[in-house]
């Protein structure tokens, strides 16, 4: 190559060094020197980010008070990291091993989220107790950052499970008191503005955008922790004693309608309500629905009398324990011959109620069943409260109206029963069922005050009077219920016993056991149901929900400081003589 050559290469290498020499050096000067306001607008925009302020859930009380909290916010962390940044300044295997210990995850796992190097935001683990994440912290971990969470806690676990219900993973209250009462619990989250570093931590905040959180308010319950205590120790040893599928039980005052105690087993554990089957949710006292064999026997007896069609003293002929009616036979349990009215209450014949029945006649014996709100929700303040059914009387057999009589061709839920039974023992008022007592604000304000409210009044005084008095001789000697004796007080109350239908059949091997009562029987306070799901070997209402009964009443009159009533049953000067 000729010295001519080598001059140009050099000639043209020394400009386009000068060129690039000179760009950089106009790009410096702009930097420095040119307006940029857009860009560094950009930039701090960049770093800006709007935080969620969480509203601390309202917390849920028994009738007591903030003293006894059966549902309260706990503080937890969501565990997050950035992969991104993970990957740029450490060794993502070295930090999938710390974690993994503390968050019970295998390092494999957690590597593999890191790996996605692109991302700069991933969720590791939500719901970490506070100090675990302050230990996890603590390791100073480039890239792994927190976020403020909350989360739902039971103190009391399965423990009024079903009427507390349980918040999702999404912050709704999805079952039970949590359902219900979700608008006034949740509260409403609030905004920040702030800044925020490459690692997401906050920098400062320089007063931007900012929505104080609005706090959810308290749930305050009527019911009483002592009395579901009582409820739900007694349903376990039923369950263990008679090995039964199911079993639940309510206590109520009858003059207002407030719930005492309401439980079902079996239960759950609302803390871990994702790790049951979703049949566990179920408040079987408002949302199972079953034939209640002969404690609806009061409803007739009650329609009868009120309609002066027949007197307590009346004999009837139970035909020795069998009655062919419609072509179908219908027996009682125990053969009888001759009754009187009073009697075949208290030996609960099958016969004598199905006669009273076709002397009301179809039409008014429905439309009494009506009045006791059989077949329609009573709108308690719990989800998931079911209808029953009861058909109308154009879709009636020729035998329904003796079979609804004594339980059968109806379907009902407990706490349906349990209200016919509050309105006798209350002068004939129907009153509605609550278990919310008030809610309130975190400033004290009363946001909702649950009063007592009558449905409807489907007896007179006098005919409630004297069907108390008849329902009291069910727990003397020779009535079904006297297993349902509490020592010191008269209870009145009726046996149920019924076969459940299975493939259009009545089973000979599978039925439901329940007692439904009130007391004490001259000036009711409570009253009470249990019903038993399958009981086994035995399976009558006296034999297996009466005793159940027995507990549950006597420890609540007795926590209540309800005194005895001594008096004559006699009310309003009704007394009544008939055989004993």
């Amino acid at each position: 190559m000729n010295d001519w050559g080598l001059k140009c290469r050099f000639a043209i290498s020394g400009g386009l060094m000068v060129l690039v020499l000179v760009g950089l050096g106009c790009r410096l000067a702009f930097l420095h020197l040119g307006p940029h306001d857009d860009a560094l607008k950009s930039a701090e925009s960049g770093y800006r980010v709007k935080k969620r302020l969480l509203a601390g859930r309202g917390s849920i009380h028994d009738r007591r008070g903030h003293d006894n909290i059966l549902a309260v916010n706990l503080a937890v962390k969501n565990v997050c990291a950035n992969p991104k940044h993970i990957a740029e300044s450490t060794n993502p295997a070295e930090v999938a091993s710390r974690l993994a210990e503390s968050l019970d995850i295998p390092a494999t796992v957690i590597a593999e989220k890191l790996s996605r190097s692109r991302s700069q935001y991933k969720r590791l683990r939500r719901f970490v107790p506070m100090d675990r994440a302050e230990a996890i912290e603590q390791h100073h971990l480039a890239g792994v950052f927190f976020e403020d969470e909350t989360i739902r806690h039971y103190p009391h676990r399965s423990f009024l499970c079903h009427v507390l219900g349980f918040v999702n993973h999404q912050g709704i209250g999805s079952a039970g008191v949590e359902q219900s009462m979700d608008k006034y619990l949740r509260g409403c989250s609030g905004l920040r503005e702030t800044r925020v570093n490459a690692l997401r931590d906050e920098i400062y905040w320089e007063g931007g955008e900012y929505i104080p959180a609005l706090e959810g308010a308290d749930v305050t319950l009527n019911i009483d922790q002592n009395i579901q205590y009582f409820v739900e120790t007694t349903l376990d040893e039923v369950m263990a004693e008679h090995n039964s599928k199911g079993a639940w039980a309510i206590v109520e005052r009858v003059k207002t309608g407030e719930i005492l105690a309401m439980a079902a087993r079996p239960a759950y554990n609302p803390n871990e309500f994702s790790q049951v089957d979703p049949s566990m949710w179920l408040n079987r006292s408002i949302g199972y629905v079953y034939e209640p064999g002969s404690t609806f026997k009061a409803v007739v007896f009650s329609a009868v009398l009120n309609e002066n069609l027949t007197t307590p003293e009346t004999v009837m002929d139970c035909e020795n324990g069998a009655w062919l009616h419609g072509k179908r036979v219908l027996r009682d349990y125990h053969a009888y011959g001759r009754l009187t009215v009073a009697d075949g209450l208290k030996k609960s014949s099958n016969i004598l109620s199905a006669k009273l029945a076709l002397q009301l006649g179809e039409k008014r014996f429905y439309d009494y069943l009506r009045a006791f709100n059989v077949g329609t929700k009573l709108n308690v303040d719990l989800p998931g409260e079911e209808n029953g059914i009861l058909h109308p009387v154009s879709k009636w057999s020729a035998i329904s109206s003796s079979r609804i009589a004594i339980g059968q061709g109806v379907a009902v839920t407990a706490l349906q029963v349990l209200q016919v039974y509050c309105a006798i023992a209350n002068n004939g008022y129907l009153m509605k069922p609550y278990v919310i007592d008030e809610v309130t604000g975190a400033d004290g304000s009363v946001y909702l005050k649950c009063l007592p409210t009558v449905i409807s009044r489907p007896i007179k005084p006098e005919t409630a009077a004297l069907m108390r008095h008849l329902l009291a001789r069910v727990t003397e000697d020779g009535g079904t219920g006297r297993r349902a004796r509490v020592d010191g007080y008269s209870v009145a109350g009726k046996t149920g016993t019924a076969q459940k239908p299975i493939n259009g059949h009545y089973s000979d091997t599978a039925h439901m056991a329940s007692f439904v009562g009130f007391l004490p029987a001259e000036e009711p306070e409570i009253g009470v149901i249990v019903v038993v799901d399958e009981p086994q070997p035995y399976h009558t209402g006296g034999r297996v929900a009466g005793p159940a009964f027995s507990r549950i009443a006597g420890q609540t009159v007795r926590y209540l400081d309800i005194p005895p009533v001594r008096r004559d049953l006699a009310a309003n000067g009704l007394v009544y003589t008939g055989a004993r």
